[in-house]
């Protein structure tokens, strides 16, 4: 009769399952991180104007729009694009957290 630690997954495997969410698949690197694409500059752009400047009226709004429609897209091209399953799932996260954002304003 196998033993309940029979079947349960071995460490090896949960690790290599980790290795597997956290990798791309085509070049087996760590892919949790990478160089800002051009939404994220944008959005990193737009934080550092509403943080330094603190833009009201018009301005403030627009650039509360820039940055909300760049991490929009950021999120959507992480979701269809992302090397890695991490990046993938973090783009739906912060698609999800951002559209909640947005609908309860």
């Amino acid at each position: 009769m196998p033993s309940s630690a029979d079947s349960l997954p071995s460490r090896k495997s949960q690790r290599s399952a980790v290795a597997r969410f956290l990798t791309n698949s085509e070049t087996g690197k760590f892919a949790v991180v990478q160089w800002p694409n051009l939404p994220l500059i944008t959005l990193l752009a737009a934080t550092g104007v509403r943080v330094l400047s603190h833009p009201e009226g018009t301005a403030g709004t627009a650039v509360a729009v820039v940055g909300g429609a760049a991490i929009l897209v950021w999120s959507a091209l992480e979701i269809v694009q992302g090397v890695s399953p991490f990046r993938r799932v973090f783009g739906a996260v912060v698609l999800a957290v951002t559209v909640a954002g947005i609908v309860s304003r």
